[in-house]
């Protein structure tokens, strides 16, 4: 294992989901540099089949005011269908990642009120001072959706390796007219999911959750 490896591999594993941020926004140049860094993730035939809407400052304070609203209004539209049920040891995980969580909100399983306060934190964004939305150009599909993922992968590591944090939201899809509308978006500019980044709270349990790692005899099957 050499030294670059380690390097590596400590970026990865540093790399979580973050729910609390700090107000300090991330320069220009440095927002730039970063996604450069995800500008070179493979893509097939390297069509780079991603479109990122960035969002800050006024224009960031006004979503954050109206998402929540809106949502709790049942305004709910999206490009991709999602169901959010999962079965057998994929619903394990969702709950187990879900116990991580609440435990360290201290909130306990019959306090619904509570939980449905932290959900709703989703939509402003865990008071991140950057938010990305990720779009795939039609007629793109399955295939460069995953194309998109390799680039957004490439972004959050590349965020952990400069000591910010970020945190993926399939919750930020569910109100892709709202943001069309806000951010002047194409309709062939299809939603797939947003992520809520910045300077990472050190004083927030939330931030020190941790969820466990399928071991690797579970997915991947080795043939000699």
């Amino acid at each position: 294992m050499n030294e670059n490896f380690q390097v590596f591999e400590q970026v990865v594993s540093s790399r979580r989901s973050l729910r609390a941020f700090l107000p300090r926004a991330v320069s220009q140049e440095l927002l730039e540099s970063l996604f450069n860094v995800a500008a070179r993730a493979p893509s097939n035939c390297n069509t780079q089949p991603w479109i990122v809407h960035l969002v800050s400052g006024a224009k960031l304070e006004a979503l954050r005011k109206q998402m929540p609203d809106e949502f709790m209004e049942g305004k709910i539209s999206m490009d991709f269908p999602y169901a959010g049920t999962y079965e057998g040891v994929y619903k394990d995980r969702q709950h187990s990642a879900a116990k991580a969580l609440y435990d360290a909100l201290d909130i306990h399983r019959e306090d619904k009120t509570r939980r449905q306060e932290a959900f709703m934190r989703n939509f402003t964004f865990f008071d991140a001072p950057h938010l990305a939305f990720f779009f795939l150009p039609e007629p793109f599909g399955l295939r460069e959706a995953c194309d998109l993922g390799m680039f957004a992968q490439t972004l959050m590591l590349a965020l952990t390796a400069n000591g910010l944090g970020s945190c993926p939201q399939t919750a930020l899809s569910l109100q892709v007219d709202l943001v069309r509308e806000q951010l002047g978006v194409d309709a062939s500019n299809r939603l797939i999911f947003g992520l809520s980044f910045g300077y990472p709270d050190p004083d927030a349990a939330v931030n020190s959750v941790t969820t466990e790692r399928a071991a690797v005899t579970d997915f991947v099957t080795f043939h000699r």
